[in-house]
């Protein structure tokens, strides 16, 4: 009988960044916000967090460097197959549970919508795409979005894309072949910058691509970080380091953001990455991290239901300011409490048992049942 060593391989965790997690949660927050004010203000240049959506370029980036982290000294022993299962167990339970919420609000929405313009089967094939992560840009009620009942899963089909990529062949390659490809990336965000004028696409159908310039720099950024080991020993704090993150959200929307958005993702966000990972957390504030951490994807994959509501609400009954003012700040912390529901109630335990699951059968196997 073998050993139960190799299971041991696989299954292993490491510990985590946790400055790193609380700047995951402080830019899962601001999407939140920018999705609440950009429905307020239609003119970028008055919102408060008019770069809010640069968030997205900033998990972008954590994501690589974590993934060097996780999987580069392991991805080998486990295999691509094994890979792939864990990064599913991992993020598909929010993306089912965010197109669920987005259909329930397509078609109950009390504050408008026109879900009757749409045959049963055209609800269905947009929902079960959602599902999926197979873009459909169809349903003119949500914006033609690429996944019309969850908008922000745009990203997710960019962050599955990038885990292919790197279960293939990114993780096996050398550091200044990652370096040129990381280049070549930077060069696509500066020509997606200059002729959109921003870096806000790769969420409809005209700017789909835009996405893959979006992932493609930021994932290598990351996981160039995590293999130079460009880790920057700094005694910042979460403190400093949230308000240097939410500098970038809340940066002047102007002409120049054709050449502000790509510095910022060029160059700010892998520098907050490596002060991040180098950054020292004082006592009081690795609970508030760890949280911050755990609900930032729950948070960023449930929120955009209730956005709709909120929009067609604005729009038809033009709220106040100091009204608009406490529908925001309460819906924001709703929709936290919400998310955390979502993951304790439904996330975690999907996740365990999934993962229970897999580690049975990988252990069966390692000692040949």
């Amino acid at each position: 009988m073998q050993t139960s060593k190799p299971t041991t391989i696989i299954l292993q965790t490491k510990s985590h960044f946790e400055i790193l997690d609380g700047l995951r949660g402080v830019a899962a927050l601001a999407v939140v916000t920018f999705h609440f004010m950009e429905w307020v203000y239609t003119d970028p240049s008055r919102n408060f967090i008019g770069h809010g959506f640069l968030a997205v370029d900033f998990f972008f980036c954590l994501s690589g460097f974590v993934i060097g982290y996780a999987y580069d000294d392991r991805i080998a022993k486990m295999g691509v197959l094994k890979f792939f299962k864990l990064r599913i167990i991992r993020l598909h339970p929010l993306v089912v549970a965010g197109s669920v919420l987005g259909l329930l609000a397509f078609l109950f929405d009390p504050f408008g919508g026109h879900p009757e313009l749409y045959s049963t089967g055209k609800i269905i094939l947009a929902f079960l795409c959602s599902v999926l992560l197979i873009p459909l840009p169809v349903i003119a009620d949500r914006g033609f979005n690429l996944f019309s009942f969850n908008a922000p899963s745009w990203s997710l089909f960019w962050e599955y894309a990038a885990n292919i990529v790197y279960a293939i062949g990114l993780y096996r390659i050398s550091r200044s072949f990652l370096l040129l490809l990381t280049i070549l990336s930077a060069v696509a965000i500066c020509v997606v910058g200059y002729r959109s004028g921003n870096l806000l696409g790769g969420w409809s159908g005209p700017t789909f691509w835009d996405g893959a310039a979006r992932i493609s720099y930021s994932f290598l950024a990351g996981l160039l970080i995590y293999r130079a080991n460009w880790i920057i020993k700094n005694k910042l704090g979460f403190t400093g380091l949230a308000m240097l993150l939410l500098l970038a959200f809340i940066m002047p929307f102007s002409k120049w953001n054709w050449l502000s958005e790509p510095l910022v993702v060029l160059f700010y966000f892998p520098i907050l990455i490596a002060l991040g990972a180098g950054a020292t957390l004082t006592h009081g504030l690795k609970k508030v991290c760890l949280f911050s951490g755990k609900i930032s994807y729950p948070l960023y994959m449930t929120h955009y239901a209730v956005l709709w509501m909120f929009g067609n609400y604005y729009t038809s009954h033009k709220p106040g300011t100091t009204q608009l003012a406490l529908i925001i700040i309460a819906g924001i912390v709703l929709l936290v409490g919400a998310a955390y529901l979502v993951m304790v109630i439904y996330d975690i335990p999907v996740r365990k048992y999934l993962s229970n699951k897999w580690n049975e059968k990988v252990a069966k196997q390692t000692i040949g049942i």
